[in-house]
């Protein structure tokens, strides 16, 4: 079976990558892994979740935390390892979907009056994963704060190896979150239980994919073949499936979600009642996000209208890439109403956005 190194070397030959030093430099770890799963046997069958602790002789196999800034290819070298990787009981999932099945695992333990709720939810992943491989690890919510610590004890103890990737090195994550020193030994405990590597390419692969094409589109009308064409550019032809964040107990939810590229309507994400705090989680969890169906907007619609400029003001800061369809040019999205000249400096964005080589500096 050709190693991680062949198959790299095997898409760049086939022009599917262009050769990146930074790249190459992750293979070794993940190879390390992947030799390591596939050598180990596997875990006692049907002996419970306390069968798999390291005392019973698994192999403990350190995994591996991949940061780096967007679209330097993470994403790309870990679906790459998990398709290479030779054993059935694995799983790759985008961080927040995954943490959103937690909660309702928890919750469904709590409705059979169990007073440690991780555990069985723990036991259950355990029992059927030795790899489980996250992208763009965040926390954002202090819920999913206070969890993880605990919930990532008992995976580590029941042999699970933990591959994941993030644009933050593991100090920086839940950065000023509430209650952060609580926080703090989840960092410690990933540092001890995974290497951290940081992929330091020079190149914004998935910003190149965009350079030349028109990133906003209007009229909306007839714009959709075009996001679509995009959205298979940047995602490789993925279906993609709902991302559903929870933020201070309220949920931000987009329809479409894959390779770190979101798809949202206007009515997603600015007619219902989101605030800051949820723009700033999605501006988090994704590198792209196409936003169809902006309207002209009017003094009626004022709400609207300041959502748009707090999501805007979002993206922008956080350097996420925006594709768009909206009814008119920025300038002409909203003319009247409370707010409307503090609108210039979101139309004034919306053209720097645009703009080929934003978001690369």
């Amino acid at each position: 079976m050709p190693t991680l190194a062949e198959l790299y070397d095997q898409r760049v030959a086939a022009g599917l990558l262009k050769p990146d030093d930074a790249q190459r430099a992750v293979l070794p770890e993940l190879q390390r892994i992947k030799t390591a799963l596939e050598a180990a046997p596997p875990p006692p069958a049907k002996r419970g979740f306390f069968a798999r602790f390291t005392k019973t002789g698994t192999p403990q196999i350190r995994g591996l935390y991949l940061w780096g800034g967007v679209g330097r290819g993470k994403s790309m070298l870990m679906d790459m390892f998990i398709d290479a990787v030779d054993i059935p009981a694995k799983r790759r999932v985008h961080f927040h979907a995954f943490m959103q099945e937690i909660h309702h695992g928890m919750h469904e333990a709590r409705k059979k009056g169990v007073d440690d709720a991780i555990a069985p939810v723990a036991a259950d992943i355990a029992s059927k994963l030795r790899l489980l491989a996250f992208d763009e690890m965040q926390i954002t919510d202090i819920t999913d704060a206070m969890i993880v610590g605990r919930l990532f004890q008992k995976l580590f103890e029941g042999g699970v190896t933990i591959v994941t990737t993030s644009n933050r090195v593991p100090d920086d994550l839940y950065k000023n979150g509430l209650n952060r020193q609580l926080f703090l030994p989840f960092i410690d405990l990933l540092k001890e239980r995974l290497v951290v590597h940081g992929l330091d390419s020079e190149h914004d692969y998935r910003q190149h994919r965009l350079t030349g094409q028109p990133v906003y589109f209007h009229p909306a009308e007839g714009a959709k073949p075009h996001l679509e064409e995009i959205w298979d550019h940047l995602t490789g032809d993925a279906k993609g499936e709902p991302l559903v964040l929870t933020v201070n107990g309220r949920t931000v939810s987009v329809p479409r979600f894959a390779n770190g590229v979101a798809w949202a309507t206007f009515k997603d994400l600015c007619v219902k009642p989101h605030g800051p705090a949820d723009y700033l989680a999605l501006a988090e969890a994704v590198r792209v996000l196409i936003l169809e169906d902006i309207p002209r907007l009017s003094r009626a619609r004022n709400n609207e209208a300041k959502r748009l400029v707090t999501l805007i003001d979002a993206l922008y800061e956080a350097k996420v890439r925006l594709i768009a369809s909206a009814a008119d040019e920025p300038e002409k999205l909203y003319e009247e109403g409370e707010g409307a000249f503090e609108f210039e400096r979101t139309a004034s964005r919306l053209r720097e956005m645009q703009d080929a080589s934003w978001g690369q500096a």
